[in-house]
């Protein structure tokens, strides 16, 4: 299969990696040093269990590449306006593209620059970090894409059955959908909240899940996230906000939020895909959002990175 990856960073390359060791023709989309360092030595993972390093082509002009057979989208979500151009000239008659973005909307960005009929919607459940140009840390052994069709009925359709088949092929642990909406939202009304507090915070997840005032506000944050699935008509699960709960009381204490990451090394963030977003949406459905609103105003400053001082 070709494939083409928009942003080969922690996510995009760990999977371009898979992809390109399961003997797939993988090209990556990347810039700077980033491109430079694949050119001269491939992609390389590393991961306790240990590493590997595979060549890969590597270019920053999509349409040196021309059509391929699939493309993920794995940028920042900040990036959308200047990566969103790059997936036209890869897309051919039989593309699929599948985002595996933060946030719930870049389905629909998509299908805004190539035909909707070409356009998956998906998530991602990985722990890996571009830790230098070329060099992705993977951490844990969770590393999980489920999607399914972005418009149209709500089933599992022939091309979603045969992508799943040659994501697990190269030991990806991938599910298909028959509603990919569910996933999508699930993992938002958690991580949206859980970015934004502990971004907020400046902490991993230990110490400040040791204080009730934010598990309080965690909580309460996700509520605010379910009511907009709900007027949505996205049918997540009942308990989903125990589920998350559950899961965050037994959580390694030194887990930290991409966010948090991000804004502690003074880059910037995806406030708008994850926090913006809830606010503008619970205004227009006329849904409260009180706690994720004040998150959105205390980091919208950082959103370029660490504000000038002066």
């Amino acid at each position: 299969m070709r494939i083409a990856i928009v942003g080969a960073g922690a996510v995009g390359g760990y999977y371009g990696a898979r992809l390109a060791q399961a003997g797939h023709e993988v090209t990556l989309i990347a810039r700077g040093a980033n491109l430079e360092a694949i050119r001269l030595r491939g992609m390389r993972v590393r991961s306790a269990s240990g590493e590997f390093a595979v060549p890969v082509r590597a270019e920053s002009d999509p349409s040196l590449v021309g059509p391929v057979d699939l493309v993920l989208f794995a940028v920042k979500t900040y990036s959308n306006p200047q990566a969103l151009p790059l997936v036209l000239p890869l897309v051919g008659p039989s593309t699929v593209v599948l985002p595996l973005q933060n946030g719930v909307d870049t389905a629909d960005q998509l299908a805004a620059v190539v035909a909707p009929g070409r356009v998956l919607a998906g998530t991602t459940y990985i722990g890996a970090t571009l830790v230098e140009p070329g060099v992705v840390d993977y951490i844990g052994t969770v590393r999980k894409i489920v999607f399914g069709e972005a418009f149209g009925d709500r089933v599992v359709t022939d091309r979603v059955s045969r992508l799943r088949e040659t994501l697990a092929a190269a030991d990806i642990q991938a599910e298909a959908a028959a509603d990919s909406r569910i996933a999508i939202w699930e993992k938002f009304i958690f991580l949206a909240p859980i970015a934004a507090l502990t971004a907020a915070a400046r902490l991993p997840i230990g110490p400040a899940w040791a204080q009730p005032a934010f598990r309080d506000a965690f909580d309460a944050a996700m509520a605010e996230i379910e009511a907009l699935a709900r007027h949505a008509a996205v049918p997540v699960a009942a308990d989903i906000r125990a589920q998350k709960l559950r899961y965050l009381d037994t959580s390694p204490p030194g887990m930290r939020s991409s966010m948090m990451v991000d804004i502690t090394s003074g880059r910037p963030l995806e406030i708008e895909a994850l926090v913006g977003n809830v606010v503008r949406r619970g205004r227009a459905a006329g849904i409260p959002t009180p706690v994720m609103a004040a998150l959105y105003g205390v980091l919208k400053p950082f959103e370029r990175g660490a504000p000038s001082l002066t």
